[in-house]
């Protein structure tokens, strides 16, 4: 199957000539021709010539083009690498014979599409409508969901629950009395929606799970700009959001948090806010240079990306900079080389991941990627092509630098989701434009996969598209069973359903190719699992595997559930745990498996964990575990 990045062309044909498009990397070539013949009744046979480091592959293509109609055409050349820049060449041939009395173009318009061919993975429409589009999804240790929009927008497409009142609320913008639920908890398998009740506005606020794995929410616009909510998760059904009597030092719009060691949080940027500060308070809001001097003219600076590293310092990267920041002193360690290319950070939108930590190296070396945003210029351009690169960084090495690395396509607004294969798929997004309201188009509808651990050049992987876009306002989330959730959508101010690109209610989920049926029989299972573990505690786990024995050491794997939202999963990472023996069962069928627990707070804060098996490449559903 074929998916990928569009790009668009428009020629005017006077009479027949060849046309040539430079185009990047592909493996193919999608056309949507828009074509008027002199004779509109007429056929033409395309000759079609990929031409490749000298090589040239034709395609006789018999196409109708009656006046007006779009065709599109799927081309499949071979002999393509994607280490050469093709050129194409359209050769429009009259049908079945040339001679002075073949019909000529008065004009065409041409969409072209960079096509890589889609390595698996598959999708599910799980609710034709939550009620709600996601601005912001966490995943709780009950495996459920929580959806979380914004209010003042009007009325959603959901009601709250009978008995619970409408929210009367005078501050807000639009709609003072609001029966309506602005956010929803989602329960997967049962594919159940239950609204919840929030009465401050969310709008591009931010998050992080505490260690008793409450949602602790901060920010928002108007009246949430200060605040701080909770969502203590619950089994039954009776967990709603609280507003909080304790309110942040500094009013904070599209800022982010990392929970910390302690179990505090840190809350760092906003929208025209340079400083960071914590929750529960230590201290004044702290002043953070950087923050001022990646503030650019249309502030590429909004929700910094914030990674805890297993040193206990931060990596902070705003725009194009990016700091070692000891936070506790407030002392900048090393300000690392810029990541040359695009702004990164919102509203260019490009994404961010702490790739595994793992226990090999003794949780030591910590690399950073970052990938995709949005072009200076693409600000309310929804047609200026995004970035298709992506930077990788090991910032425990005192002399790194960014190494680069190129997508198959361009994104903007791409979700990173750590995978329990050890792999980062990025989804949804667009091709062009940026962040904003109708500020881009081209919706990036192919996920990719990346390996960090394969060789540079042939990390990413393109899955099967999804064919609902997914841009501004989306999401995207690890659930326990490794599926993807993904959700929300909402390139307008309000919600819209009409138009090209309608306010999305849709819920969806992701099944990467691991979770293929062709790969049950090396699928652990797991059995048995502590749910509460120490630091540098050793301990047993049992799985099943049906189908032999298992591929080399089954590994052991912790992922965080982050607050997503706005391209960047806060407090996302992923933990490779030492196994240090694997004793097979009698039955032949079950092995245990001991392990030892992260050994500090650093490298995994506390909180509740997914907890997977890995074998060969196919992992386990997971079980929750709560460490420190």
């Amino acid at each position: 199957m074929l998916s990928g990045a569009v790009n668009t062309a428009s020629v005017v044909y006077t009479c027949m000539k060849t046309l040539q498009l430079q185009l990047g990397r592909a493996r193919g070539l999608m056309l949507e021709a828009h074509q008027r013949p002199r004779d509109q009744d007429s056929k033409f046979l395309h000759t079609h010539k990929y031409q490749n480091s000298g090589a040239s592959n034709q395609f006789l293509l018999p196409t109708p083009f009656p006046h007006g109609v779009r065709a599109p055409h799927v081309l499949k050349p071979t002999g393509c690498h994607h280490s050469h820049t093709p050129v194409v060449r359209l050769d429009n041939v009259p049908y079945m014979a040339l001679d002075s009395k073949a019909p000529v173009l008065k004009d065409m318009r041409l969409r072209y599409w960079n096509l890589v061919e889609a390595q698996g993975g598959s999708w599910e429409l799980l609710v034709e409508n939550a009620g709600i589009a996601s601005m912001h999804t966490m995943v709780t240790h009950y495996g459920t969901a929580i959806l979380l929009d914004r209010t003042n927008i009007g009325a959603s497409q959901i009601n709250l629950a009978s008995g619970t009142g409408c929210r009367q609320n005078p501050a807000d913008q639009i709609l003072q009395t609001d029966c309506t639920a602005h956010s929803v908890e989602f329960t997967p398998g049962q594919n159940t929606i239950r609204p919840l009740y929030i009465f401050t506005d969310t709008w591009c606020s931010s998050g992080q799970f505490g260690s008793d794995g409450t949602m602790t929410q901060t920010g928002g616009e108007a009246d949430g700009l200060m605040k701080i909510r909770t969502f203590r998760p619950c089994g039954d059904g009776t967990c709603d959001w609280v507003e909080t009597t304790t309110e942040l030092q500094e009013g904070r719009w599209y800022s982010s948090n990392q929970i910390l060691p302690d179990g505090s949080q840190i809350v760092v940027g906003g929208r025209s806010v340079f400083t960071y500060e914590f929750v529960p308070s230590k201290s004044a809001p702290i002043w953070l240079p950087l923050l001022q001097q990646t503030n650019d003219w249309h502030n590429d600076n909004y929700y910094p990306f914030v990674h805890l590293l297993p040193t206990g310092n931060l990596m902070i990267f705003a725009n194009q900079d990016s700091i070692i920041l000891d936070y506790k002193t407030n002392t900048v360690l090393r300000t690392l080389p810029r990541l040359e290319g695009t702004p990164r950070n919102y509203p260019s939108a490009g994404s961010s991941v702490m790739l595994p930590l793992t226990a090999d190296d003794d949780y030591t070396k910590s690399e950073i990627l970052v990938c995709g945003g949005a072009q200076f210029q693409g600000l309310g351009n929804p047609q200026m092509p995004a970035a298709d690169d992506c930077g990788r960084i090991d910032v425990s090495d005192p002399t790194s630098n960014w190494a680069k690395e190129t997508m198959p396509f361009a994104r903007t607004m791409g979700d990173m989701v750590t995978l329990p294969n050890l792999h980062t798929l990025i989804v949804n997004g667009a091709q062009t434009g940026s962040e904003g309201w109708g500020f881009a188009d081209n919706p990036a509808l192919s996920p990719v996969e990346y390996n960090p651990s394969a060789v540079a050049g042939s990390r990413f992987t393109t899955m099967n598209p999804t064919t609902i876009p997914r841009m501004y306002h989306s999401t995207a989330n690890l659930l326990p069973d490794g599926r993807v959730l993904v959700a929300g959508s909402n390139t307008h101010q309000f919600y819209t359903f009409t138009g090209p690109f309608p306010t999305e209610l849709r819920v969806e989920a992701f099944s990467p190719e691991y979770l293929n049926n062709i790969n049950d029989g090396q699928r652990p299972m797991i059995t048995m699992a502590p749910a509460y573990l120490g630091y540098g505690e050793t301990f047993t786990m049992t799985v099943n595997i049906t189908g032999g024995a298992p591929a080399g050491n089954v590994s052991i794997l912790m992922n965080s559930a982050p607050f997503t939202t706005h391209a960047f999963s806060q407090g996302q990472r992923q933990l490779s745990l030492a196994v240090t023996a694997r004793v097979a069962g009698e039955d032949g069928t079950s092995y245990n498996i001991t392990t030892i627990s992260p050994p500090t707070a650093e490298i995994a804060p506390p909180s509740y964990y997914m907890l997977f098996a890995l074998n060969g490449g196919v992992p386990s559903s997971a079980v929750w575990v709560k460490i420190g």
